[in-house]
């Protein structure tokens, strides 16, 4: 059961802790400390990384220690746990020993840049500002640089909480963004058509006011939208959950943004007023929106899951829409896959910032000497059978806002929910080139596959990796023509990626041709040299080498 929000952990990230120091020693008996306890009672988070990687690293850092200052150990622990790469399983700054602070200002990333939605008063002509460069490192590099240290169950885990530590001195110079620690922070900026440099202040004031990632109104901050005319899900943030009737959709919106109870209304009789709402007035769609949903409680989805399976008028392809995006997680994720098994859901939007299974709740891990708070999670979630598990929850319908959307008001994701027809929608489209595959309409296949491909709205989708475990299967059951067939169309899709060819290459490889096999290995190493893949290649080559001489 998830107690906490994590978005309400995160939070605690700004508030101050009291300062300390600790000999190198010290810090060393902590990371072992923390070494023994993983291995101990936590070894079964060794799943995206091996326990032989972490220890190695572990090791690294602890003849580092001694050359370190207080901030850059901090940020050293945060980088091992963030090995993990579970969104629960995080080291808290805000109760530890180092003092840190933070710049004044709120970031999102979106699809054409990182942009300053909101800043202190202090700084208002930053507001709407696309940063191009951080202490004169270009934007990518410095988000490149700092993804070790935030504990990324995703990239789009990674999009929606970078922020918080991209505004964090002490985590841009444990990182090398900046040579040395400093509290002004250079950013080099595009606004109106017009770039300039700006000198932001850090503070250890890290009160920011803030809810679900988004600017309250009336404080001494300022945003960069017109919050008298908010789109519905940024309207009522006070409340966890709220709807309203549109009447020329004839829809009813619904933003719910924590798996928890409001004070005014408990979730069963907010959902038994709503679905009497649905039942006793002319209601064709039902929009539930979790975009900003960090979770909660996952034991309280079961009246919403079960409400939506009871509705006849809207349990059905078209009528009932999730909008989902990179906040969507913990208890949330649990909701949408729930949603997701048991309903006719079409989901749009962002993938979620959690994965499909998932470790969840955590227990906290005091370290003997600094006293520093680690989290580790404990709770394995699983929704859905191992082999539909994911890095996050795919929509079927790929909808980004830009900075331009968000900053006007404008909600694409919300308009392409309320305006979907059915014309060449696909909700399957595996299932659908599967279909084709079987019926041997192979000409009309490669002519889908390529539409679906550059589709916009099947953005989300890993048509790459899905059409290439196809083949994977095909070969495996020893369906060598079928097999080489997709991996041939994967290289026709992707013919940039090395991993198409190496697939093809072992595809013919299996199926006895050697040349083929060898060409395309070589292909695929000349595609990507210091790769991977290309690693991969090299070890079939000469492995190829080894038989053909017995």
């Amino acid at each position: 059961m998830k107690k906490l929000l994590f978005l309400a952990a995160l939070l605690l990230f700004w508030q101050l802790p009291a300062q300390q120091k600790f000999t190198s020693s010290q810090w060393q008996e902590d990371l072992r400390f923390l070494q023994e306890t993983v291995h101990k009672d936590y070894p079964f988070l060794f799943k995206k990384v091996k326990a032989s990687e972490f220890d190695e690293t572990v090791e690294k850092f602890y003849t580092e220690i001694p050359k370190m200052q207080e901030h850059e150990v901090l940020v050293g622990f945060a980088r091992i746990i963030g090995m993990f790469k579970y969104g629960h399983t995080r080291v808290s700054f805000s109760e530890g020993p180092v003092a840190y602070h933070s710049l004044p200002i709120n970031l999102y990333q979106f699809p054409d840049g990182l942009y300053i939605t909101a800043a202190h008063k202090d700084y208002e002509s930053v507001v709407g500002a696309k940063i191009t460069a951080i202490e004169g490192i270009p934007t990518d590099e410095v988000l490149k640089a700092i993804y070790p240290v935030v504990p990324a169950e995703n990239n789009q885990f990674f999009k929606a909480y970078a922020g918080l530590y991209l505004i964090v001195p002490e985590v841009l110079h444990a990182q090398g963004i900046t040579k040395t620690l400093k509290q002004d922070i250079s950013l080099s900026l595009e606004k109106d058509g017009k770039s300039f440099d700006s000198v932001i202040n850090a503070t250890s004031n890290h009160d920011t006011p803030l809810q679900y990632g988004e600017l309250k109104p009336e404080s001494d901050w300022v945003g960069v939208r017109d919050q008298s005319q908010n789109p519905p899900y940024l309207k009522n943030l006070d409340k966890i959950y709220y709807y309203e009737y549109l009447p020329e959709q004839k829809a009813v919106y619904v933003r719910h943004s924590q798996i928890q109870d409001d004070p005014d209304e408990n979730i069963p009789a907010f959902y038994e007023r709503l679905f009497e709402f649905v039942e006793n007035n002319e209601v064709e769609r039902l929009i539930l929106d979790v975009r900003l949903n960090g979770g909660g409680n996952n034991y309280k989805n079961k009246p919403i899951v079960t409400g939506i399976i009871k509705s006849q008028k809207i349990n059905q392809t078209g009528k009932f829409f999730v909008i989902i995006g990179r906040r969507t997680f913990s208890a949330c994720q649990n909701l949408v896959n729930e949603l997701d098994n048991y309903t006719n859901a079409i989901f749009v939007g962002e993938p979620t910032g959690e994965n499909i299974n998932f470790y969840g709740d955590n227990r906290r891990v005091e370290l003997p000497n600094s006293k520093l708070a680690v989290y580790l999670s404990f709770a394995w979630w699983q929704d859905k059978p191992q082999w539909e598990n994911g890095d996050y929850t795919v929509p079927h319908l790929a909808v980004e806002s830009s900075y331009d959307d968000y900053s006007t008001n404008k909600d694409p994701v919300l308009e392409t929910a309320l305006n979907f027809t059915s014309d060449n929608f696909i909700i399957d489209p595996m299932g659908y080139l599967t279909q084709l595959f079987m019926d041997e309409k192979f000409e009309f296949l490669a002519t889908e596959a390529q539409r679906l491909v550059q589709d916009p709205a099947y953005k989300f989708f890993n048509f790459e990796a899905e059409f290439n475990k196809a083949g994977y299967q095909l070969l495996g059951s020893g369906q060598f023509e079928g097999a080489l067939y997709v991996f041939e169309m994967n290289t026709k899709l992707f013919p940039g990626s090395a991993n198409t060819w190496d697939s093809l290459a072992e595809g013919y490889w299996k199926a006895g041709d050697l040349v083929k096999a060898k060409e395309y290995y070589n292909k695929a190493i000349r595609i990507d040299p210091d790769g991977l893949t290309a690693d991969n290649a090299r070890r079939m080559l000469h492995e190829m080498e080894g038989e053909s001489k017995q």
